[in-house]
């Protein structure tokens, strides 16, 4: 593993810095005061990105994507994480990759479309009572004939309101298990508009203004055998295998936004006075910058030596588990500790840090829970030796 970029990722990394300061960082301050993010800019963003090179990057190119390996997207991710998020998901979108374990039929129809900025993407798995629990769904998906009726509630569900279609993972059967019966899970493509099922508005939140989550409902919804993603009952073995790096995708992101209010501390602690002198004289403000340097620094590693390993195939949950930890509870850390050192002004809207600073709580909620990235952790020190 090297520790130095290539010409090819520094030139990556600088393009979309410069991208995100020139095209997103203009547009926040609306977007935070509204809540809202108007799709004519959105259009406009996104033509601007598709030029650039910048839209799907982490999709395969023989798919159309960028092509990024593992370790160049999280680079490019940690670039992005500075601005909000509503503006670099929507209109930088990165379309999930579970779309490429699709037949060449529903790559047509689904994936295409998304790499080519025509529609968006949405995936859908919390439910209201089955969230770090997902096989404690009860949403259920029960054939009939050569179709599917799917029934029940999805919840929390990102940027449904403005994606042509959903990829809904639903409890379709039990087995026994020696632990005792288990649900089995399989994943469907339900278009919008499919009669039985609707999108609503969601709930409003501290965090992300502007990102937007949905409700969907399903009542009696028919579908048919043809949008099964991957096989019956392995909707978990198909997700497992898709999306497990979107955990360091999270991880990256808050890289990016720790580094950008991290960057406003340093600025302040030389600049601002008080008793005759810059408070980053004293020790109180000084040793602050140097535990988040170091705790930048140690998350960082840790994403980026799990992105490695996922391009040499030997990264292990644990590995994305303890990267998506450290670099979620650091951004916590950083962001509070910047808005101590601003005082006052930290928590005024002239500065990005109090938006940091709300944004950073979810980061240790989705994509699992700090607690499930522990028990990963910790299960996969214990269970080798039978405890």
């Amino acid at each position: 593993m090297h520790f130095s970029l290539t010409d090819e990722q520094q030139m990556i990394v600088d393009t979309t810095r410069a991208f995100v300061e020139n095209e997103l960082y203009p547009h926040e301050a609306e977007v935070e005061q509204t809540g809202h993010l108007d799709m004519d800019l959105v259009r406009e963003i996104q033509q601007k990105a598709i030029e650039t090179g910048l839209y799907a990057a982490n999709i395969p190119t023989e798919f159309g994507g960028g092509g990024l390996d593992t370790l160049t997207w999280l680079l490019y991710e940690k670039e992005l994480g500075r601005a909000n998020y509503a503006l670099h998901w929507t209109c930088i979108a990165r379309p999930s990759n579970i779309l490429c374990a699709g037949t060449p039929e529903q790559q047509e129809k689904y994936l295409h479309p998304c790499v080519a900025g025509e529609t968006w993407d949405s995936l859908a798995m919390t439910e209201p009572g089955a969230g770090s629990d997902l096989r404690g769904m009860k949403a259920t998906a029960k054939q009939d004939g050569n179709d599917w009726i799917l029934n029940g509630t999805k919840h929390f569900i990102s940027h449904a309101d403005i994606a042509d279609f959903s990829i809904v993972f639903m409890k379709s059967g039990e087995e026994e298990t020696p632990r005792g019966k288990r649900s089995l899970i399989t994943a469907f493509f339900v278009d919008k508009g499919t009669p039985g099922f609707s999108v609503r508005d969601g709930y409003r939140n501290v965090s992300h203004r502007g990102y937007t989550n949905a409700t969907l409902e399903f009542d009696n919804c028919h579908i048919p055998s043809e949008n099964v993603l991957g096989e019956v009952h392995k909707g978990f073995d198909v997700a497992n295998t898709w999306l497990g790096a979107t955990r360091l995708q999270v991880g990256a992101t808050c890289l990016g936004r720790a580094e950008r209010a991290f960057r406003h501390s340093v600025k302040y602690s030389a600049e601002r006075e008080q008793f005759g002198q810059p408070i980053g004289k004293f020790q109180g403000v000084s040793f602050k910058l140097a535990d988040m340097a170091t705790e930048m620094k140690a998350a960082e590693l840790m994403i980026l030596e799990a992105g490695w390993k996922c391009d040499q195939g030997t990264v292990t949950d644990a590995d994305m588990a303890m990267a998506k930890l450290k670099a979620t509870e650091m951004l916590a850390f950083v962001a509070d500790e910047a808005i101590q050192i601003h005082g006052g002004m930290g928590l005024m809207d002239e500065l990005p840090l109090e938006r940091i600073w709300r944004d950073a709580r979810i980061e240790r909620i989705w994509e699992g829970t700090s607690e499930i990235q522990r028990h990963i952790i910790s299960r996969a020190l214990l269970r080798p030796l039978g405890a």
